[in-house]
């Protein structure tokens, strides 16, 4: 089976974000056949269609990191009912020009995370629509709203309890048989 390279991107630019400690179990807990890595957004200039016809470098290797993926995972938190303006603002920049829509095709899923109780059901929600304009087919289950993540790290603070190793792994098998049968 060839290794496909997944794309994550995580919505949170805090240094000790949940969504990239969950992304990085993510990572420790992929199949060989995905080949996870966090494609950072942090440093990506606000868009603006003033200079998308001559973009930042930082612009550049992005749309060149999701060209190169194989498909696409987004680990993000909710901002009120929504999702993170840097994240909306990476969509943009990977989108555009329209005619170079570095997303195009790539399959997808997304995982939120959040301390409160309902788990990014809002951001989970709109990173799902604003994926069909951007053309990525979305994994439709199991949908991933990882709520009250304080309670689902152990005492390292950075991985996750058994019960919840085991919910990210039975998502990622799902995934593997997602970006599969897209990529074939």
């Amino acid at each position: 089976m060839d290794t496909k390279k997944v794309a994550v991107i995580v919505g949170s630019l805090r240094k000790e974000s949940f969504n990239r400690k969950v992304a990085n179990e993510f990572i420790r807990l992929a199949p060989k056949s995905l080949e996870l890595e966090i494609v950072e957004i942090k440093d990506l200039p606000f868009f603006s269609e003033d200079i998308e016809n001559d973009p930042p470098q930082v612009w550049i290797d992005f749309k060149t990191k999701i060209a190169a993926a194989d498909a696409i995972l987004f680990v993000s938190p909710e901002y009120n009912r929504t999702i993170p303006g840097v994240l909306k603002n990476a969509m943009e920049i990977g989108a555009r020009p329209p005619k170079q829509n570095s997303w195009k095709g790539k399959p997808g899923a997304v995982a939120t995370v959040s301390p409160g109780l309902i788990g990014g059901l809002g951001a989970n929600q709109t990173i799902r629509e604003a994926a069909v304009s951007l053309n990525i087919p979305m994994m439709q289950q199991p949908e991933a709203y990882i709520g009250q993540i304080k309670d689902k790290l152990l005492e390292d603070g950075v991985t996750v309890n058994e019960k919840t190793e085991k919910f990210l792994k039975d998502f990622l098998e799902v995934f593997e048989k997602w970006v599969m049968q897209i990529t074939k």
